[in-house]
Protein backbone atom coordinates (compact mmCIF):
# COMPACT_ATOMS: atom_id res chain seq x y z
CA UNK A 1 0.00 0.00 0.00
CA UNK A 2 1.26 3.56 -0.43
CA UNK A 3 1.07 6.18 2.19
CA UNK A 4 1.04 9.73 1.42
CA UNK A 5 0.51 12.69 4.02
CA UNK A 6 0.36 15.91 2.55
CA UNK A 7 0.47 19.45 4.81
CA UNK A 8 -0.54 23.00 2.94
CA UNK A 9 3.34 23.38 2.20
CA UNK A 10 4.35 19.86 0.65
CA UNK A 11 3.99 16.37 0.79
CA UNK A 12 5.61 15.09 4.70
CA UNK A 13 5.26 11.34 3.89
CA UNK A 14 5.35 8.73 0.62
CA UNK A 15 5.98 5.28 1.10
CA UNK A 16 4.97 1.78 0.43
CA UNK A 17 3.43 0.80 3.97
CA UNK A 18 2.47 -2.77 5.29
CA UNK A 19 0.12 -1.79 7.81
CA UNK A 20 -1.51 2.24 9.29
CA UNK A 21 -2.53 2.85 12.39
CA UNK A 22 -4.68 5.96 11.99
CA UNK A 23 -6.43 7.96 14.77
CA UNK A 24 -10.13 8.88 13.55
CA UNK A 25 -13.30 10.77 15.03
CA UNK A 26 -14.59 7.54 14.90
CA UNK A 27 -11.88 6.42 16.89
CA UNK A 28 -8.40 4.67 15.94
CA UNK A 29 -8.55 2.19 12.55
CA UNK A 30 -5.63 -0.36 11.26
CA UNK A 31 -5.12 -0.35 7.77
CA UNK A 32 -4.35 -3.55 5.95
CA UNK A 33 -3.88 -4.45 2.29
CA UNK A 34 -7.22 -4.83 0.85
CA UNK A 35 -8.74 -2.67 3.38
CA UNK A 36 -12.76 -1.11 2.58
CA UNK A 37 -12.93 2.24 0.95
CA UNK A 38 -13.05 5.00 4.08
CA UNK A 39 -13.38 8.61 3.98
CA UNK A 40 -12.89 9.93 7.64
CA UNK A 41 -12.30 13.21 9.94
CA UNK A 42 -8.15 13.07 10.71
CA UNK A 43 -7.89 13.16 14.64
CA UNK A 44 -4.17 14.85 16.26
CA UNK A 45 -2.70 12.48 17.39
CA UNK A 46 -0.06 9.39 16.66
CA UNK A 47 0.26 7.65 13.59
CA UNK A 48 2.12 4.18 13.17
CA UNK A 49 3.64 3.02 10.01
CA UNK A 50 4.67 -0.74 9.94
CA UNK A 51 7.32 -1.14 7.09
CA UNK A 52 8.95 -4.97 6.61
CA UNK A 53 8.41 -5.60 10.55
CA UNK A 54 10.31 -1.79 11.55
CA UNK A 55 7.70 0.82 13.46
CA UNK A 56 7.69 4.54 12.68
CA UNK A 57 6.00 6.66 14.25
CA UNK A 58 4.36 10.20 13.26
CA UNK A 59 2.82 13.06 15.04
CA UNK A 60 -0.22 14.85 12.62
CA UNK A 61 -2.51 17.07 13.34
CA UNK A 62 -6.47 17.68 12.20
CA UNK A 63 -7.34 16.80 8.67
CA UNK A 64 -8.91 13.91 6.30
CA UNK A 65 -7.90 10.48 5.36
CA UNK A 66 -8.98 8.28 3.10
CA UNK A 67 -8.36 4.55 2.21
CA UNK A 68 -9.03 3.55 -1.53
CA UNK A 69 -7.77 0.35 -3.10
CA UNK A 70 -3.87 0.51 -2.34
CA UNK A 71 -3.50 4.69 -1.35
CA UNK A 72 -3.51 5.78 1.70
CA UNK A 73 -4.04 10.00 1.62
CA UNK A 74 -3.64 12.25 4.44
CA UNK A 75 -4.53 15.50 4.23
CA UNK A 76 -3.55 17.14 7.51
CA UNK A 77 -2.42 21.08 8.81
CA UNK A 78 0.53 19.11 10.47
CA UNK A 79 2.48 16.52 10.68
CA UNK A 80 6.02 15.10 11.65
CA UNK A 81 8.38 11.96 11.63
CA UNK A 82 9.13 11.84 15.25
CA UNK A 83 12.38 10.80 14.13
CA UNK A 84 13.62 13.70 12.64
CA UNK A 85 13.10 15.79 15.44
CA UNK A 86 14.82 15.36 19.38
CA UNK A 87 13.29 15.73 23.01
CA UNK A 88 14.05 19.02 23.74
CA UNK A 89 12.60 20.18 20.38
CA UNK A 90 9.61 18.21 21.49
CA UNK A 91 9.41 20.01 24.84
CA UNK A 92 9.90 23.14 23.64
CA UNK A 93 7.42 22.90 21.18
CA UNK A 94 4.64 21.95 23.94
CA UNK A 95 5.96 24.97 26.49
CA UNK A 96 5.78 27.20 23.70
CA UNK A 97 1.91 25.63 23.17
CA UNK A 98 1.09 26.22 26.51
CA UNK A 99 2.44 29.67 27.32
CA UNK A 100 0.45 30.90 24.00
CA UNK A 101 -2.85 29.49 25.33
CA UNK A 102 -1.89 30.83 28.60
CA UNK A 103 -1.34 34.14 27.30
CA UNK A 104 -5.00 33.37 25.19
CA UNK A 105 -6.91 32.88 28.03
CA UNK A 106 -5.80 36.47 29.74
CA UNK A 107 -6.48 38.32 26.43
CA UNK A 108 -9.61 38.93 24.34
CA UNK A 109 -8.88 36.42 21.43
CA UNK A 110 -11.95 35.09 19.51
CA UNK A 111 -13.02 31.71 19.52
CA UNK A 112 -11.79 30.69 16.06
CA UNK A 113 -8.28 31.81 17.98
CA UNK A 114 -8.62 30.13 21.08
CA UNK A 115 -9.83 26.60 19.16
CA UNK A 116 -6.38 27.29 16.95
CA UNK A 117 -4.51 27.54 20.44
CA UNK A 118 -5.64 24.60 21.72
CA UNK A 119 -5.12 22.58 18.37
CA UNK A 120 -1.12 23.44 18.86
CA UNK A 121 -1.46 22.11 22.61
CA UNK A 122 -3.14 18.82 20.86
CA UNK A 123 -0.46 18.76 18.18
CA UNK A 124 2.38 18.77 20.53
CA UNK A 125 0.88 16.14 23.00
CA UNK A 126 0.47 13.85 19.97
CA UNK A 127 4.50 14.18 19.59
CA UNK A 128 5.11 13.83 22.52
CA UNK A 129 2.67 10.57 22.42
CA UNK A 130 4.97 9.28 19.51
CA UNK A 131 7.93 9.98 20.49
CA UNK A 132 6.84 7.87 23.56
CA UNK A 133 6.38 5.02 21.82
CA UNK A 134 8.70 5.23 19.44
CA UNK A 135 11.68 4.06 21.99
Amino acid sequence: MKLEIVTPDNMVYSEVVDEVGIPTSEGRIDVLPRHIPVIAKLMTGDIMVKINDQIEHLAVGSGFVEVFGDTISILTDQAINIEQVDDSEIEEAVRRAQDALEEGKKSDLNEAEMNRLEAQIRYAHAQQVARGKHR
